[in-house]
């Protein structure tokens, strides 16, 4: 019965996009130390991993969205605007922080839900 519970498609998916989310944060954080370094080019989570996740949360299926696994690769969008070909922009980096942030916050927020309407369900109180 439990099982049930933890196994909704989007339960799954918000606690994969958690792990997701801290992923993105190592990589800006990594982006962040790397600012000066000659040649460093700017890595984040992997664009095909948005559109895996997506089909996997459309099927149904929690095994096939618990299944996916996020990896970082390097933005191949990102150009270099100095001489030194280090990809990394500041004002990008703390713009994709700040949203990173927020995404955390909200996923946060809808299991954290989850959790509390289970802790209702078994006590009776809201409390």
């Amino acid at each position: 019965m439990i099982d049930t519970i933890f196994n909704q498609p989007g339960y799954v998916t918000a606690k994969k996009m958690l792990d997701v989310t801290a992923l993105r944060h190592d990589a800006i954080a990594s982006n962040l130390a790397n600012i000066e370094t000659p040649n460093y080019r700017r890595i984040d989570v992997a664009p095909t991993f948005s559109n895996a996740l997506k089909q996997a949360s459309l099927s149904g299926d929690p095994a096939q969205v618990a299944g996916q696994k996020p990896m970082l690769a390097v933005d191949a969008a990102s150009t270099s605007s100095n001489r030194d070909g280090n990809t990394v922009q500041l004002e990008s980096e703390l713009l994709a922080l700040n949203q990173n942030t927020t995404d955390h916050a909200l996923e946060t927020q809808l299991v954290s839900g989850q959790l509390y309407r289970l802790r209702m369900a078994i006590t009776g109180r809201s409390t």
